[in-house]
């Protein structure tokens, strides 16, 4: 019998689900899925269309809210929500080191993850809607690589839908991931380029840290190898509404001073290892470049090979003098199979997914020129993480689709503007705006 229990504002019910790991394969192993359904206190839920909430990621469990926050609230006006673990997510059927040497070896672990994208995170949303609304079709909203599953969803099972919205999610049709990256590492120095112009303080505090790190190094009590590398990626901060502010704050209070001269604080590292550990949403690092993978040609460790073209992230550059040290974003390189804890054990699976050609393709272009569920899509005018011209041209395919384009948020606009994004996406699926 499903549990049922209260916070302020929401009554929470849990739901489990087994479903085939391989959907082409239905009598083959299964899989649990997880997702807690949110209803308003006194309201009927047997009264009430369902929105299914799509998690960004990859890898990542949908939001845990300490009560109705964020969009939640304006969402349970009209909806009883299921804020869905996407597979291998939270209290879905794990896949993390310590799970996957369940699998085998590497090869075994590989092949298991390449069913973990996009594909089948929609047909699972198939595989238990008739047990949740009766057959009748429901509304997804997508953040970001939920976004990407919302726009497959379009693609290959769209009666399954009465409406999709997707906020700072819309993928690329066609791009290889070495095209994404292209379009990312200039938006990535822009978003550089801000936080020095906010922060001109930071410039001298980011070479200081990054000098200390290639002359010594450092580890964090968790045990992530931090260096000058793993340091820039602390960009991915980025990418959100505070995160420029969030990084300034921490690079603020760096060094400790010591008996032995500086070292890097406790509370630095500490927070550092919060930010770049893997050890929550190991999928993430696994599967990331696998998103974009759908014409054959491997992933290998496109960012990784793609900063290479963009010289200005080299941090011996800076040291030299040829200009500030530049920051990293939503980026995964193989060096982190090697500082990450949680990731070490995972490389050689991580290499094979990197060399693998057999993805299918995931986004339908004509189907779409077709489409006749209402769709709206919030895009985040230079996003850091999703490029908005992608978006764009993306849009402009899909028939029907309204679009609103704004520079009030960053790409985490849904849980900053809460009722004000999906409020938007409502109006304009509904041609209310």
């Amino acid at each position: 019998m499903p549990l049922t229990y209260r916070q302020p504002g929401v009554v929470y019910t849990d739901h489990h689900f087994s479903v085939p790991l391989d959907h082409g394969h239905p009598a083959g192993e299964q899989i649990e899925l997880f997702a807690r359904e949110a209803v308003a206190p006194g309201r009927d839920p047997e009264g009430l269309p369902w929105l299914v909430y799509l998690q960004g990621g990859p890898g990542f469990g949908a939001n845990r809210f300490a009560g109705a926050s964020a969009w939640l609230p304006r969402a349970l006006e009209e909806y009883r929500v299921l804020l869905l673990d996407q597979r291998g997510t939270g209290r879905s059927t794990p896949a993390t080191r310590q799970t996957l040497p369940l699998r085998g070896g590497p090869q075994a672990q590989a092949d298991y993850l390449v069913h973990f994208r996009s594909d089948s995170i929609v047909r699972d949303c198939e595989a238990i809607r008739p047990a949740l609304t009766g057959g009748a079709p429901w509304t997804v909203l997508g953040q970001s690589f939920g976004g990407f599953c919302a726009t497959h969803y379009l693609s290959a099972a769209p009666e399954g839908l009465s409406a999709a919205l997707i906020t700072g999610g819309l993928p690329s049709l066609d791009a290889h991931a070495d095209d994404v990256y292209r379009a990312a590492y200039p938006r990535i120095a822009r978003k550089v380029g801000g936080h020095y112009a906010r922060y001109p303080m930071d410039v001298e505090r980011a070479w200081r840290i990054a000098g200390h790190l290639e002359e010594r190094g450092a580890v964090t009590d968790g045990g992530y190898l931090l260096t000058v590398e793993a340091f820039q990626s602390l960009g991915i901060l980025l990418g959100g509404g505070d995160g420029s502010h969030r990084l300034h704050y921490l690079l603020e209070h760096a060094f400790a001073r010591t008996p032995k001269g500086p070292v890097l604080a406790d509370a630095f590292l500490s927070q550092v290892h919060a930010v770049l550990s893997h050890a929550e949403h190991p999928l993430y690092a696994l599967v990331h470049e696998s998103i974009y993978a759908q014409d054959r040609r491997p992933t290998a460790w496109s960012a990784e090979r793609v900063r290479a073209e963009f010289p200005e992230f080299d941090a011996r550059r800076s040291f030299a003098g040829a200009g500030p040290l530049l920051f990293t974003g939503e980026t995964v390189h193989p060096w982190m199979f090697e500082a990450d804890p949680a990731l070490s054990p995972l490389r050689e699976t991580a290499e094979l997914l990197a060399e693998r050609t057999d993805w299918t393709p995931l986004y339908d272009a004509d189907r779409l020129a077709r489409n006749e569920v209402p769709v709206a899509a919030a895009v985040y005018h230079d996003d850091m993480y999703v490029d908005t011209a992608h978006s764009l041209d993306t849009a402009r395919t899909v028939r029907g689709l309204r679009t609103w384009v704004t520079d009030e948020f960053e790409h985490d606009g849904v849980r900053v503007g809460g009722a004000r994004v999906l409020d938007r996406l409502l109006d304009l699926v509904r041609g209310a705006a």
